[in-house]
């Protein structure tokens, strides 16, 4: 049983999802600190608002191998990032907040897409892929989806530019950390990234997760 279950049963986990969902009205979810209203509109650097993104979802056969074992990794991609590298694979899905738009979900359709990877196409877990700007909407989705039986574990398949803070709030949450560490020297992350202070940032991070 997934630690998650035994917070959603202590009412824990409804009051973190509550927490972060405080902390939209002046965004500080990652490290950037936007402080914008995203409950009211407002687009801060990684230009999400209220609603996840979700750009695609399946049962992926390409992540490391004890994540995707035979049935695949569930693994739902998130829109839109709160980095801007010139390198990025899916920057279509990243950097194109304009054709991200018609992809917002509630988080009750969040939770059937959790539901929907682990009943129908029996993945071994769900994968969050780039979800750090969504970590109060996947809570949210959470206390949905776990009454209605979700059951795999939590991959948190991140960028590594998150906050400590919202991290804590994943603690027992998250079974399996995949991060990147992307760069040891801060000038080559904001020309690269935009990322201000990644080393620090990411390093403590990791040290969290």
């Amino acid at each position: 049983m997934p630690h998650y279950q035994k917070l959603y049963e202590s009412g824990e986990l409804a009051q973190r999802a509550s927490r972060l969902e405080v902390r939209l009205k002046e965004c500080n979810i990652c490290p950037r600190d936007c402080g914008v209203n995203r409950l009211t509109g407002g687009l801060g650097f990684c230009n999400s608002g209220e609603l996840p993104t979700v750009a695609s979802y399946c049962a992926h056969h390409g992540e490391e191998p004890p994540l995707s074992a035979d049935r695949g990794s569930g693994a739902i991609f998130f829109g839109n990032c709160n980095l801007r590298c010139i390198f990025c694979q899916n920057h279509q899905i990243s950097q194109r907040p304009d054709l991200q738009k018609s992809n917002e979900v509630s988080t009750d359709k969040l939770a059937e897409i959790m539901l929907f990877l682990q009943n129908e196409r029996r993945c071994h877990n769900i994968n969050l892929v780039s979800p750090s700007q969504f970590a109060p909407q996947i809570l949210a989705a959470l206390c949905k989806a776990i009454p209605q039986g979700l059951n795999l574990p939590l991959v948190y398949n991140s960028n590594g530019y998150d906050s400590v803070e919202t991290l804590e709030e994943l603690e027992g949450v998250v079974d399996i950390y995949l991060p990147d560490i992307k760069y040891a020297r801060d000038l080559t992350a904001e020309r690269l990234s935009e990322a201000p202070q990644y080393v620090a940032h990411n390093r403590k991070a990791i040290e969290e997760m």
